[in-house]
């Protein structure tokens, strides 16, 4: 069973907004068992993130940020700075040190 993991989140855009206006965050994830026992997953993947960010940080506002069981169309998703449909989006099994960056591109006007 994999033991904690630690991830640097950014959010920008406006995405800081539902997250007490906080852009970088330095987090250490649980195994993801103790988390989410049912799992039949051993190692985070994205999409379980976006249910311990949901959980743990996200303030106010969730139609904003999530949409189903990802994030909601005009949020762009970067792993370590690349666009995360390279790495299979909501599949990817997240490594040590991992930086998660979620950008708004919606803006009201």
């Amino acid at each position: 069973m994999a033991g904690p993991l630690n991830l640097h989140l950014h959010f920008g855009g406006g995405a800081e907004l539902l997250f007490d206006k906080i852009k970088k965050r330095e987090i250490e994830l649980p195994a993801l068992k103790k988390y989410l026992p049912d799992s039949s997953n051993d190692k985070w993947t994205i999409r379980e993130l976006l249910l311990w960010i949901k959980d743990n940080l996200l303030r106010e506002r969730e139609e904003l940020f999530l949409q189903g069981d990802s994030v909601r169309p005009g949020i762009l998703v970067l792993i370590n700075d690349a666009d995360w449909e390279l790495y299979g989006e909501l599949e990817y099994e997240l490594q040590n040190n991992d930086t998660i960056m979620f950008i708004s591109t919606l803006h009201g006007g």
